[in-house]
């Protein structure tokens, strides 16, 4: 596998992947709340609450979205910012964190790369919860602050030095640990079949 350059993903591939490590999360985390990094944790959050569902008892478990851009141009920023300032382009609004507060939280994306986007979301999610407490009484909010929990699903972790960093207490999951390939997508590709004839290839070349 080191000696491939891409990496061809299937959704088959990410589908079982996630199949696999759901009941682990379930049984060590089993969040309330959902929040994808778009736009490669779209996918991987919505199939994910499918096995979930399966997997707790009474849990409705709505999905949130952010937007995050790290290495993809977006309006208003610099070619110096690319690939190394996360940029916020969507957030949960106003009342972030009402939604957050005494909820177990898995935030969902594709890949760990450097880590960055993810340390951003936790950092960023973290501070709203904070904002939050200051509107209850005082002698509430530890416990409230202590109900309050984060999680990290990805489908992919890279086995690379990381450039940022995720707290020890916080949960961590990967569907795979992966050499440091560039991983190809199936909802980056403009020909799906085109695309699974390569995966087919790549799988073959093992």
């Amino acid at each position: 596998m080191a000696e491939v350059q891409h990496w061809h993903v299937t959704y088959n591939d990410i589908h079982n992947l996630i199949r696999s490590v759901t009941p682990k999360i379930a049984a060590e985390f089993n969040p309330d709340l959902m929040i994808a990094i778009g736009g490669g944790g779209f996918f991987p959050a919505r199939v994910m609450r499918t096995f979930l569902r399966e997997s707790t008892v009474n849990k409705t478990l709505q999905i949130q979205a952010i937007g995050l851009s790290l290495y993809e141009p977006v309006q208003g920023t610099t070619a110096e910012q690319i690939g190394k300032e996360v940029v916020r382009t969507q957030w949960l609004g106003p009342n972030a964190g009402k939604l957050l507060v005494g909820k177990r939280n898995l935030i969902v994306d594709e890949v760990d790369d450097t880590r960055k986007t993810l340390s951003y979301a936790l950092l960023e999610l973290q501070k709203d919860v904070e904002a939050e407490l200051l509107n209850y009484p005082e002698s509430e909010r530890e416990a409230l602050r202590s109900a309050t929990k984060f999680a990290i699903f990805v489908v992919h972790n890279k086995k690379k030095p990381k450039l940022a960093e995720i707290p020890a207490d916080t949960p961590y999951f990967s569907g795979a640990d992966v050499d440091d390939l560039w991983l190809d997508y199936p909802w980056e590709a403009t020909n799906i079949e085109e695309h699974d004839r390569l995966a087919a290839a790549d799988k073959a070349s093992l």
